[in-house]
């Protein structure tokens, strides 16, 4: 999985990355190499405002897009937060498509003849 930091009114830094790597690593183990993380870090200016800290991940799957967005007063809370909410997501799409496969391919399949019915009795007279 490929993972994109940027920052909005706020300065990115190594240890930010570090552990926006370090959160998403549960939902890197569960997805496709080719899937793309943007995590958005930005401050809220409003004064009013007690959780100014927003984080905002979006994950590009092949064929669906999972976005997660949270806010706290810290920023490592705020990515812990949304590293959670996605992982849950990704969870849940999982079960999902493992769900709809597993039903399809039973679906393909042909019952097992059952014995001792009169199918075969009926066509031969």
């Amino acid at each position: 999985m490929r993972i994109e930091v940027k920052g909005r009114n706020l300065q990115v830094t190594d240890e930010l990355r570090e552990v926006v790597a370090r959160r998403f690593e549960k939902v890197d183990k569960q997805v496709s190499d080719l899937a793309t993380l943007e995590v958005e870090l930005s401050e809220e200016r409003n004064p009013a405002n007690p959780d100014h800290m927003v984080a905002e991940a979006t994950l590009y799957l092949k064929g669906v897009t999972l976005r997660a967005k949270d806010a706290s007063k810290d920023s490592k809370h705020s990515i812990n937060l949304v590293a959670d909410e996605l992982a849950r997501q990704v969870k849940r799409h999982r079960d999902k498509r493992r769900k709809r496969r597993e039903s399809r391919a039973l679906a393909g399949q042909s019952p097992p003849p059952v014995e001792g019915s009169d199918n075969g009795a009926a066509q031969a007279i």
